[in-house]
């Protein structure tokens, strides 16, 4: 279960550019990080370029963008998280323009502390393991 929260220093940054992140950033969940887009969510945090520090001053004008992403341990590799750091990099750049950053960090969680539906991730896998196996 993938989470993503993508901060934009944007209030008003319009629908369409909100649901091109949401949906390109799914699609490289599915395409490069091969997980599961129904479980996958996107959270956009949309804040005013005041709020967003960089070396310890408000962004003055333009604007940045940053993605951090919880994944389960062990279920990617470094290639693949490499990709993905890459294309949502590139994604950010293609939604929204020229960005002073475009930071993007994946943050790998253990499955035994991390779940989704009351559900931790070790659980949601032993139990596709056995459906599996029983098909």
């Amino acid at each position: 279960m993938p989470y993503f929260r993508v901060t934009v220093t944007d209030p008003a940054l319009p629908t369409d550019a909100q649901r091109a992140l949401a949906e390109g950033l799914t699609a490289l969940a599915v395409s490069v990080l091969r997980k599961d887009a129904a479980r996958t969510l996107v959270h956009l945090d949309l804040v005013p370029p005041g709020r967003y520090h960089v070396a310890g001053a408000p962004l003055a004008d333009g604007r940045d963008a940053y993605v951090e992403g919880n994944l389960t341990r062990g279920t990617n590799t470094a290639e693949e998280r490499a990709a993905f750091v890459a294309a949502a990099g590139a994604l950010l750049a293609d939604v929204l323009g020229p960005l002073a950053r475009r930071g993007v960090a994946l943050h790998e969680l253990d499955p035994d502390g991390y779940g989704y539906g009351g559900e931790t991730q070790r659980a949601h896998y032993r139990r596709l393991d056995r459906s599996s196996a029983t098909t």
